[in-house]
């Protein structure tokens, strides 16, 4: 059974905390999920990628409290339930399942209901829809635009604003897009979805799109264009606005989307943080770390008066006025790269990838503070937790007791109480994840490991949780 899940899984990792108990081998070591047991490798220790940031932490007032297990509380365990994965066509292992869809699977959204999950399988071109329940795929939408289906761009529209092809086209609208993050408008109705890029844009460097689909069909009603590489988006509570944040050129494309029309939705403000990039990028360059500020994390702010923006490659958090669509300048003080933001009962919650860190703060706090005349805003008393190298997404239960973090280059996911800010429990994942969503009732939660060149085998696996708590 042992080597079952190991051949079928090629899991990486290197320890595991359970029960208040180190468990550590030599090079391998098995970790119990039900009654069976799942072997795991080494997985990698290095420092994370993807940042231009200094070696040395920002000061804050705290410190990094030591990992300490919690016995009892509320949260019980994570209970694999399903491994999807596009390795091994007749796995042995009961929990895994064949789907040559995923690949490399990035990021999940949940319908409102909870009832599907969208997995964004970014190297194949397609959205994959399953049943969070039979956690049977329902359908594949296919990112893919021809002259059948070219009525999904309103009046052919291929760019924004002052954007230019770096390539000759005869039909710029005829591409394969690959999918990166989404999110959801209008109470659930539609889920919007970034493409890195056109798939004949090699250096991501001309205007990519964005995917509008209608969730009761799962069936694309509509293409707009976009800035250079949309990695994040984010709809405003008030279902007023969506910002497709550019990590391609540090810059924000804000869309009016008050309608319920789909083909009413534009571009009304184009927003540049600190200075817009040009596109002129070499053969060797690599756009994952050529990006500026790399602009990554987004999130409105629940009075949808500002945008907060994480500058994975630079000082700290973006802030952009709703009201006035300018940006105001950025919150430091914070670890930086920073890569996901999400805020939950009154706080932000911040990833910090390349220090490991996971931190929060009461947003009314921050914003007690002004801004100087470098447009910063210092805010230094964040709650803070190391989680492991690579910390990537994190999401938080509804009730904001807990917060789960993706730890990409030590292969595990970390689960933290929220009040207490420790690290209480951590499971391991396939190598190397990095796209995390909780079911909307907080008792499912799904990871997506793309994997990495470099680890031959890695990768291109979905893991389904169950959240187990205490009844008591």
């Amino acid at each position: 059974m042992l080597k079952n899940i190991k051949n079928d899984l090629g899991l990486l990792s290197h320890q595991v905390i359970k029960n208040g108990k180190n468990l550590t081998q030599k090079n391998m070591f098995a970790i119990t999920i039900g009654s069976s047991l799942l072997l795991l490798a080494s997985c990698s220790n290095e420092t994370a990628i993807n940042s231009k940031s200094s070696s040395s932490k920002v000061p804050v007032e705290d410190s990094i409290k030591t990992i300490k297990i919690v016995e009892g509380g509320t949260f019980k365990e994570l209970k694999l339930v399903k491994i999807i994965q596009s390795k091994v066509m007749s796995p042995k292992d009961p929990l895994s399942v064949y789907e040559p869809a995923i690949n490399s699977p990035k990021s999940i959204t949940y319908s409102k209901d909870g009832s599907k999950f969208y997995i964004n399988s970014l190297e194949g071109y397609t959205t994959i829809v399953f049943d969070s329940k039979s956690l049977k795929k329902l359908k594949e939408i296919r990112h893919e635009f021809n002259a059948s289906n070219n009525a999904l761009f309103k009046n052919n529209e291929n760019s924004i604003y002052d954007y230019k092809f770096k390539q000759t086209k005869s039909e710029y609208n005829y591409f394969l897009g690959k999918p990166v993050e989404s999110c959801l408008s209008h109470d659930g109705k539609y889920i919007w979805v970034t493409y890195y890029r056109r798939d004949w844009d090699p250096k991501a460097e001309s205007p990519s799109a964005v995917a509008i689909i209608d969730t009761e069909k799962d069936e694309i009603v509509r293409v707009m264009p976009s800035g250079p590489l949309p990695k994040m988006i984010a709809c405003s509570g008030d279902n007023k606005y969506m910002a497709v944040t550019h990590w391609g050129d540090n810059t924000v494309g804000l869309i009016d989307i008050s309608s319920n029309n789909p083909m009413d939705f534009n571009y009304i403000s184009h927003i540049v943080v600190d200075n817009r990039l040009s596109m002129n990028f070499g053969a060797s360059s690599d756009r994952d770390a050529d990006c500026g500020n790399c602009l990554r994390g987004t999130v409105f702010t629940p009075d949808n008066e500002k945008i907060l923006i994480a500058k994975m490659g630079g000082n700290g958090i973006a802030v952009i006025d709703v009201k006035t669509k300018k940006y105001v300048g950025t919150i430091t003080g914070s670890y930086l790269n920073l890569r996901h933001l999400v805020i939950n009962q009154g706080y932000l919650v911040l990833s910090s990838n390349k220090f490991g860190i996971v931190q929060k703060a009461k947003l009314d706090d921050i914003f007690a503070q002004n801004f100087n005349e470098q447009n910063q805003l210092v805010y230094t008393k964040w709650e803070t937790v190391k989680v492991g190298p690579g910390a990537r997404t994190i999401d938080i239960t509804e009730d904001g007791k807990y917060v789960f973090a993706c730890v990409n280059n030590a292969c595990k996911i970390a689960i933290i109480d929220a009040l207490t800010m420790e690290k209480i429990a951590e499971v391991d994942a396939a190598p190397f994840p990095v796209g995390m969503a909780l079911s909307p009732d907080s008792k499912q939660l799904i990871t997506t490991s793309q994997g990495k060149d470099e680890v031959p085998g890695s990768g291109n696996t979905v893991m389904v949780f169950e959240v187990v708590y205490d009844k008591k």
